[in-house]
């Protein structure tokens, strides 16, 4: 049994296997929304949250060195499986899957180390990128409580964006080299011009999530401003670093809504839209998972048929989509 659950084709059928239930779970939400008014109608706000998976992937992929870089595809199938997971995952244990589907995706060759370091320096580069979208939250906050809470989460940005800029440097000092870990984290340790690239990047893929929260707001007809958009988004953000928490989504879906009642929003509409946008976001989850496995089924199977005919593969644009064949004399 240990050795059938070790091969990895049966891991990515399993995988999507248990993307294409929650798929269908979505689904029977959506349907359930749409009885009692709340109809997940705006396409647009899925297709954003789907983009921002690739902005995303993207940002995270810039913190590896280029040596031992995994693809795009498999940092968004892992941010796709924590997204999913967190259904039923308590806080941070997200962050264990993540890594797990890193290491366990075809063709990763990164080891476990450099993946949970650039993991950590995710997190940092997600809080410093939730700064200003705190900020504007704040500014635009209705009691003194709530602007005080952004106001926190917008300092805490900003120190991580500082921590970030400064681990390069502190893993190079001559203290640092003296301890096993240090002389490790000089040779892992990302250089700040990577890190400014994926502060970017995860900038992008916030600010596509913060449009999406908005449409969402309009397709289910309540009242919607884009400062409120923000503040919902980044009460859920802020709610994924508690140490200890119960499921994630039911804490984010938690910390959204309280955020909407303390804007003057219904207290039974703040809710619903807080569920609402939870199971859009773990079925855009699903649906990442579900694509980049029929993509890497078809790749290989497209990558098998060339080489029987005498043909390789070049890797593909921002490596999402799979590669695709070119003449074995092309250069």
């Amino acid at each position: 049994m240990r050795s059938v659950l070790g091969n990895r084709k049966v891991q990515i059928v399993l995988n999507g296997g248990f993307a294409a239930v929650l798929l269908v779970v979505m689904v029977v939400g959506g349907r359930k929304f749409a009885h009692s008014g709340f109809a997940l109608r705006h396409a647009g706000a899925t297709l954003l949250f789907l983009i921002a998976y690739a902005f995303k992937a993207w940002g995270w992929q810039r913190l590896f060195a280029e040596t031992d870089r995994p693809g795009a595809s498999a940092l968004a199938f892992a941010g796709g499986a924590a997204c999913v997971g967190g259904i039923a995952l308590p806080g941070r244990l997200d962050d264990a899957l993540r890594v797990a589907c890193v290491k366990r995706y075809p063709g990763v060759r990164t080891s476990l180390g450099a993946v949970a370091l650039s993991l950590v320096v995710l997190g940092l580069l997600d809080n410093a990128a939730l700064a200003p979208l705190s900020a504007v939250a704040a500014v635009h906050a209705s009691t003194w409580t709530v602007r005080l809470g952004f106001a926190v989460v917008a300092g805490a940005g900003i120190l991580a964006a500082a921590i970030v800029a400064l681990l390069p440097t502190l893993a190079g000092r001559s203290f640092a080299a003296r301890f096993r870990l240090g002389r490790w984290l000089a040779g892992h340790t990302h250089c700040n011009r990577r890190a400014v690239a994926a502060l970017m990047f995860i900038s992008v893929s916030w600010a596509l999530r913060g449009t999406a929260v908005f449409l969402l707001f309009d397709a289910l007809s309540m009242r919607s401003s884009f400062p409120l958009a923000l503040g919902f988004l980044c009460a859920s953000a802020a709610s994924a670093a508690l140490p200890i928490a119960p499921a994630g989504a039911a804490t984010q879906a938690g910390a959204g809504s309280a955020i909407l009642i303390a804007s003057g929003v219904h207290a039974g509409d703040a809710i619903a839209f807080a569920v609402a946008a939870q199971v859009l976001v773990v079925g855009t989850g699903a649906i990442v998972m579900l694509l980049l496995t029929g993509w890497h089924f078809a790749t290989r199977a497209h990558k098998s048929s060339h080489q029987r005919l005498g043909t390789k593969y070049r890797p593909s644009l921002f490596g999402l989509l799979p590669a695709r064949p070119v003449a074995a004399t092309d250069t």
